[in-house]
């Protein structure tokens, strides 16, 4: 029997060592959903990143778990996986502690001021702030990461594409201002929140990437070090073709959300 494996280690971008058949002595138990469902997110990653000229291995797929127990993150941390994501903090302090070291987890969104700490000092393991939305909310981060003595944070600033974040004409202010004054703080590219229904349009990704353009211009920096995240369930083939190099998939992997229990 031939099957994928799926490993992305230490949230690695994908690599094609990690991607290919092998040759199995003996039967494979069954799987969880949760794993099907993300052996063929990447294969539909594969083929966009195909499809636009792009190398697999430099698209990042964050999966995140929103909602979803510890028991189904460990599936895909089982299967290979280990770059998650959360949206709310107590969730993301709740959950980390009980899962391996080696998980890369990213926030995703806004951060209030009064949870910064609690963030930083619960998750030893945060890999990536995605949602540096104001210099305040730098400013907040860096002192932190400074106080707690962790190793520099990197972020990426989130940009009003079609939901929340800074005004695109205010992108590149926000992102010297990363840079030059936080120095806790790594400035790593942009993102962008699809509409409410977590859809987007080619209009928004093409708005996030010309941003990159003139914000890479502005700081000297070479355009394929400066990330963009974009991309959901809904539509990540799409962004990864506009030319995301990190994409955030939930319902897709994990099934619907559960709200019932929602938290900050």
């Amino acid at each position: 029997m031939h099957f994928l494996d799926i490993r992305c280690v230490s949230c690695s971008l994908l690599n094609h060592s990690h991607i290919h058949l092998l040759k199995m002595a003996a039967p494979v138990v069954a799987e969880g959903a949760a794993v099907l469902a993300f052996r063929s997110v990447m294969q539909r990653v594969r083929q966009a990143a195909d499809r636009s000229g792009t190398l697999p291995e430099s698209i990042r797929v964050v999966a995140v778990s929103k909602t979803k127990p510890v028991s189904m993150i460990r599936q895909l941390y089982d299967a290979g996986h280990r770059c998650f994501g959360e949206n709310y903090v107590q969730e993301i302090v709740d959950k980390a502690p009980q899962l391996p070291q080696d998980i890369e987890w990213h926030f995703i969104g806004h951060l209030q001021s009064n949870k910064v700490k609690t963030l930083l000092g619960g998750v030893p393991n945060l890999a990536m702030f995605e949602g540096v939305d104001n210099q305040k909310v730098a400013n907040n981060l860096d002192r932190m990461v400074s106080t707690l003595g962790r190793n520099p944070l990197k972020v990426l600033v989130q940009v009003n594409t079609t939901k929340s974040g800074i005004d695109p004409s205010n992108c590149v202010d926000l992102a010297k201002h990363v840079k030059s004054s936080c120095p806790n703080l790594v400035f790593s590219g942009l993102m962008t929140i699809g509409r409410p229904d977590y859809t987007s349009t080619p209009e928004n990704f093409k708005t996030l990437s010309n941003c990159r353009t003139e914000v890479c211009k502005a700081l000297e920096m070479p355009e394929e070090q400066c990330e963009l995240s974009m991309g959901m369930s809904s539509d990540f083939e799409l962004a990864i073709e506009m030319g995301s190099t990190n994409v955030r998939i939930g319902s897709t992997i994990f099934g619907p959300r559960d709200y019932s229990k929602k938290q900050e």
